[in-house]
């Protein structure tokens, strides 16, 4: 991981005389580095899987900032977020730095890996829209839900997993499966702890993606099983500010209606999918990614 920072923060101080596009650059979320690590264990660490990795880095880097302030958001993981500390203009122009940078380099490496990864901000891109079009209103649909969650999440972790194969001469189509199996199930887990977890632990009030309009997969599954009175009622709260009486209601219904375990459920599934997808290629550090993930204590 230390190399990649070390190549991402070379392709920003190469674009900077004054020192200024760096120094916001050091205030710049991290995130997880998922798809880093995602990358070395199928690429290991050639020169051009590092390259990689801290190209889809900053490109992630880059949707987070846009994404923050999309969302008005003030925190990210319990710290300030970027456009809190430094306007809503500085994030996005940071953000379009960075996601040209990262095309920039992306020329660079073998034309069948810079175009899946191309083709994935184009679907991440789109993702952010359906996004923020999905929250005009209470959505009920989930194969809008999952479209939604494929491309603005899952399309770049598939992209990393099928560019690092191909760079690795496996085949790109069985480790897409595996990734975008993965990005799917990583992005209903988190949208399962925006319900169970304590504000510490998520850095953000519970249940604040309903409160922010977006209608995630448990709440899918509770509307679906609710009476229409209670329909009424979970409608009335979207978007709501909710206090803890309302959280109570919520949370009893999910347990009552199983929206929960069968939220984590459809996770596994999709994870076991894609342990089965790549399970011929023996390679270490794949099914523990996903295993840490689905296989735990909610």
């Amino acid at each position: 991981m230390e190399q990649i920072t070390e190549i991402m923060n070379s392709f920003v101080t190469a674009l900077d005389n004054s020192g200024e596009i760096t120094y916001f650059y050091k205030n710049v979320p991290e995130g997880k580095r998922l798809r880093a690590k995602l990358i070395l264990k199928i690429a290991k660490t050639s020169h051009e899987a590092l390259k990689l990795a801290a190209i889809i880095e900053m490109i992630h880097a880059a949707s987070l900032l846009h994404d923050d302030v999309i969302d008005d958001a003030d925190t990210r993981r319990g710290e300030d977020s970027f456009n809190a500390k430094f306007g809503s203009k500085s994030a996005i122009m940071m953000g379009d730095i960075l996601y040209s940078v990262a095309f920039s380099k992306l020329t660079e490496l073998p034309n069948s890996a810079a175009k899946c990864v191309s083709n994935a901000v184009a679907l991440l891109s789109a993702g952010e829209l359906t996004d923020v079009k999905l929250s005009d209103s209470f959505n009920t649909d989930k194969n809008r839900y999952m479209d939604m969650i494929y491309r603005k999440t899952a399309s770049l972790i598939e992209a990393s997993a099928k560019s690092a194969a191909i760079l690795e001469g496996l085949d790109g189509n069985d480790f897409a499966v595996y990734g975008k199996n993965l990005g799917l199930a990583f992005q209903i887990i988190d949208d399962v702890l925006d319900i169970i977890s304590d504000e510490k632990t998520l850095g953000k009030p519970a249940l604040h993606d309903f409160k922010e309009g977006k209608v995630t997969l448990p709440y899918l599954y509770l509307y679906e099983k609710c009476s229409e009175k209670e329909r009424e009622q979970l409608s009335a709260l979207y978007k709501k500010e909710l206090n803890a009486e309302n959280i109570l209601w919520i949370k009893e219904r999910m347990s009552k209606y199983g929206a929960i375990e069968r939220s984590i459920r459809e996770a596994k599934e999709l994870g076991y999918e894609a342990l089965r997808a790549i399970e011929k290629y023996k390679i270490d550090g794949l099914k523990e990614i996903i295993t840490q993930m689905i296989e735990r204590d909610f």
